[in-house]
């Protein structure tokens, strides 16, 4: 069964013997077209094309690298796709823009009046006319420009490659220093406990408690042996001794074994405040440029073929319907 909205063979052949009679005014319209397109490319300041190809690369903790046994993450390796998109949002950011827009003065590069209602949305729909930034089938990131002064196109496309690894590093240092200020506070907090041990321990053996199983070892011994050898006096003193050093045996053991805890959670807490200091401090690119933005000597745009076509085709295209149009209603 055939549908009625699909065109019999003898409708097509008829539409096609009308374009045929039609074909001097359609040419003419076409002409015409073609003529106030070329003419109207002159009207469009051209523009030069400068491009910027990066990689993006992992942004991975350089500390671990070199303070952890295991690597998990190749530092020299390529970022994958998500890396990519990350950086191309900081690219994109208003941060990254804002930077650009007042280093090349571009409110009066466009001729746009700053301080008008509407201005940062009007400043917003040139920027994005004038820059692209966008994923390659190959995971790089192409930033192009557009610009009537060559050399500006090549200026704005290197330094916004160049912001957007300064960004990408200062977001990752402050997230780095966040972590280092608590590794920092974590690491004197747990000294200042050992060094409370420790003095507490100083204070005992002051009382002559040097070290309490050791001593009372040598003190049992000796206890022994004055009593086998039949020296009472001998025995009591070293008793005394004995009973001088007990009311300090379970603190001072206690000391002892956390102290020995102290001093492990202490390797551990230093080695993760070195890991965070070194990733505070770091930089890191986060891009790899492949290719730098170059003056670009000849425009790239208006592309007037494209557009004088496209201009004669459209005319001659609303002719047809006018002319269709026009038998219709007849």
């Amino acid at each position: 069964m055939t549908d009625s909205n699909t065109p019999t063979p003898v409708q097509e052949e008829a539409l096609l013997r009308r374009i045929w009679a039609w074909r001097n005014p359609l040419a003419i319209a076409g002409f015409i077209g073609a003529v106030v397109s070329a003419a109207a490319t002159f009207l469009i300041e051209p523009e030069f094309q400068s491009s910027v190809v990066l990689f993006a690369l992992p942004q991975q903790s350089i500390g671990a690298q070199f303070y952890e046994a295991e690597k998990r993450e190749d530092i020299l390796a390529y970022g994958e796709t998500e890396d990519a998109e990350r950086l191309l949002q900081i690219l994109n950011s208003d941060r990254v823009r804002r930077r650009i827009i007042e280093k090349y003065d571009l409110w009066s590069h466009y001729n746009i009046a700053q301080g008008e209602a509407g201005a940062m949305a009007a400043m917003a729909k040139v920027y994005s006319s004038k820059v692209d930034a966008a994923l390659t089938r190959y995971g790089s990131i192409r930033i192009d420009v557009f610009d009537k002064a060559p050399t500006m196109a090549r200026d704005i496309a290197n330094d916004i490659a160049n912001l957007t690894d300064s960004v990408a590093n200062q977001l990752r240092n402050d997230r780095a220093m966040e972590a280092f200020r608590y590794a920092k506070q974590s690491l004197e907090q747990h000294q200042r406990g050992i060094e409370r041990m420790e003095n507490r321990l100083a204070e005992l053996r002051r009382e002559g408690v040097y070290d309490y199983p050791v001593q009372i070892e040598g003190l049992n011994e000796q206890y022994a042996t004055a009593l086998a050898e039949g020296q009472p006096s001998r025995a009591a003193n070293i008793l005394s001794k004995m009973e001088k050093l007990a009311p300090y045996a379970t603190e001072f053991n206690q000391l002892t074994t956390k102290l020995e805890d102290a001093f492990e959670q202490e390797a551990v807490l230093k080695k993760r405040f070195d890991l965070n200091k070194l990733d505070a401090e770091s930089q890191i690119p986060a891009a790899f440029v492949v290719d730098r933005a170059a003056v670009a000597d000849k425009k790239a745009r208006p592309v007037r073929w494209l557009i004088t076509v496209m201009g004669a085709i459209s005319v001659a295209l609303g002719a047809l319907v006018f002319l269709l149009f026009r038998d219709a209603v007849r």
